[in-house]
């Protein structure tokens, strides 16, 4: 089977990222040059849905232990996993070195920190444990995503 190599993209806002195997779980996202605090570094896409229809597909997701749709606000949600960018790939960490900005119908992932070329991009899902799923952000992390 061959390996598929990781690819250099460049984001919406300039900046350098490379998909490949995580440590945390599945795909992630890393550096590939340092990103400065507060910088936006790309966008979180994918179908617009109801609430209704994100209660639907997450429930199928979950039990395959996956979280893609994104809440926008109590009535919108953004579903990645259905014309989603590489963002969908940026694992849950308790304490991630990103964070999620919503502003209208737009999802920007933003450096919470400097972070260093190479480090794998994270934020907090803030889903409250609702998923039920276990966090492996760490090993020994009790939490639940």
């Amino acid at each position: 089977m061959a390996q598929r190599r990781a690819r250099v993209e460049v984001t919406e806002t300039g900046v350098r990222i490379i998909r490949k195997q995580s440590k945390i779980a599945g795909w992630g996202v890393y550096a590939a040059e340092p990103i400065n605090k507060n910088k936006r570094i790309l966008q979180y896409t994918g179908e617009k849905i109801s609430s209704a229809e994100a209660d639907r597909r997450e429930t199928k997701y979950q039990k395959k232990g996956q979280i893609w749709c994104f809440t926008l606000n109590r009535r919108w949600f953004r579903d990645g996993n259905v014309g989603g960018s590489t963002a969908r790939f940026i694992n849950h960490a308790c304490k991630g070195n990103c964070y999620s900005e919503v502003i209208g119908d737009v999802v920007w992932i933003r450096a919470s920190k400097n972070i260093q070329k190479g480090d794998e991009l994270s934020y907090d899902y803030n889903t409250e444990g609702e998923a039920g799923m276990r966090c492996r952000c760490h090993p020994g992390c009790t939490n639940k995503i």
